[in-house]
């Protein structure tokens, strides 16, 4: 017997917030935190909770600098990220495509 491919969906990208990032991220090398909290309409706590969560995951990479006296944080997917992001398409595609044994 075979089971729904909905049990290997990452729970940790499955979030809706988390997803939002995972896609936001995947989308480009690196994205300013402003940038991605104004693109995905999170308030600056709620952000911050879900990266936290991803980079202990080692899905996210987390790299502050500054620009004069402003500090500025950059966020990247981690090539771990990237895969499990990849993976996790993958399964949405064989739920929603129907494919055998979905």
């Amino acid at each position: 017997m075979t089971t729904h491919p909905r049990h290997e969906l990452d729970d940790l990208i499955h979030a809706p917030v988390r997803l939002s990032i995972m896609a936001a991220l995947a989308a480009s090398e690196k994205a300013d935190f402003r940038f991605l909290r104004d693109t995905i309409e999170v308030s600056d706590s709620l952000l911050s909770k879900h990266i936290l969560t991803l980079e202990e995951a080692g899905y996210v990479r987390v790299d502050k600098t500054f620009v004069g006296k402003r500090a500025r944080t950059w966020l990247s997917l981690t090539a771990a990220g990237r895969a499990a992001f990849d993976t996790y398409l993958q399964v949405l595609r064989r739920i929603t495509e129907g494919t055998p044994g979905a």
